[in-house]
């Protein structure tokens, strides 16, 4: 059976949620995130502040340059978790498989509903509508036969968009896609896959299942299959996240160690924002270099308190990278990883048993 799987991603969450509950603010640029003397990174922007080139994950001063008129704003997570059960409770009239991937998105497999037909294009509609008169904020929503393509299709139309890849366009989609746009596929392995020729789907195509995983080891058979419009994952409605990180590979190696620092400032501020969409603290942080000679190292840091800092983290990053051989040996490759990942009520209950 085929199955119906829909992605739903709220429309710049915080920023909306700040924008519903404070009128003044609608029309305006918000940035969710970052500090009042321009310290952090940006979780969330609003629509009017993405024209401006603000982003996710960009450093708030960087954002505060873009776009002075900005009203940046801490986040009231408590707040954005309450919303965030009001659209759990909506996904689950329809199917108890409601895979969440955080506060503000989540997949779910609608194959076994019966409402609307059965059509889950008209699902995705009604919970949409449910999504608005219940929490007044829009969503987008991506349909299709797997999670790979349910995914995309929910960025194709935003904001309040709803797209369908029917089972027999999705190869098609596939082929006529950037790779850069795949879901899976980060900077570094684009920037990889470019040096190898691989430009679309259909370039990721042409190569074989073992010319795949000869070039990019495990992940070689899902990049063959999702070249293919082919993703079995199913929705899992228990999800544990043990990870998080984000890492590039330079076209030139690296030999100066404030120009590695530089590199891993975009780095280390991707991850944090990441943690703070997830509403996740991290207790240990680690560095991955790779040098010219393809030698693979990593060092780490474990700590009782979470680092949720920019400069503190840049901080670690640099004692971490001094413990290398970076100073003597050109780098090709940095990344950022960090783990021990807990909740902020479970740092809460830790907290409490000191």
């Amino acid at each position: 059976m085929t199955r119906k799987i829909i992605h739903i991603d709220m429309d710049a969450f915080y920023a909306a949620v700040e924008q519903r509950d404070d009128p003044r603010l609608r029309g305006r640029p918000v940035v969710v995130g970052g500090s009042p003397d321009s310290r952090g990174v940006v979780a969330t922007a609003s629509y009017e502040a993405r024209r401006y080139g603000i982003r996710s994950a960009m450093p708030a001063a960087r954002a505060r340059l873009l776009c002075p008129e900005a009203v940046f704003l801490r986040p009231r997570f408590e707040t954005y978790r309450k919303v965030s059960r009001q659209i759990q409770t909506i996904f689950r009239r329809y199917t108890a498989l409601v895979e969440p991937l955080s506060l503000d998105e989540a997949y779910l497999d609608v194959s076994e509903c019966r409402t609307c037909r059965g059509s889950a294009t008209l699902i995705a509609r009604r919970i949409k509508e449910e999504i608005y008169a219940n929490t007044e904020l829009r969503a987008s929503a991506g349909v299709s036969y797997n999670k790979f393509l349910a995914k995309l299709a929910s960025d194709i139309d935003k904001p309040d968009g709803l797209y369908l890849i029917a089972p027999d366009a999705g190869a098609k989609f596939v082929a006529e896609l950037e790779i850069g746009r795949f879901h899976g596929v980060g900077r570094a392995t684009e920037a990889r896959m470019h040096a190898l020729g691989i430009y679309t789907g259909a370039d990721l195509r042409q190569w074989s299942l073992e010319e795949l995983e000869a070039a990019f080891g495990k992940r070689g058979p899902f990049y063959y299959y999702i070249a293919r419009g082919i993703d079995e994952r199913p929705v899992r409605p228990v999800r544990e996240r043990k990870s998080l990180g984000s890492e590039t590979t330079f076209s030139r190696d690296l030999s100066d160690i404030s120009a590695m620092l530089a590199a891993l400032r975009p780095l280390a501020a991707e991850v944090l924002a990441n943690l703070q969409k997830k509403q996740l603290l991290a207790y240990t942080f680690t560095l991955k270099v790779k040098f010219h000679d393809f030698q693979l190292i990593t060092r780490a840091h474990s700590a009782r308190a979470p680092v949720t800092d920019i400069e503190a983290l840049m901080a670690l990053l640099g004692a971490l990278l001094e413990r290398t051989e970076a100073v003597s040996k050109p780098v090709r490759l940095l990344g950022v990883t960090a783990s021990g990942l807990r909740t902020a009520s479970e740092t809460e209950q830790q907290l409490g048993l000191f």
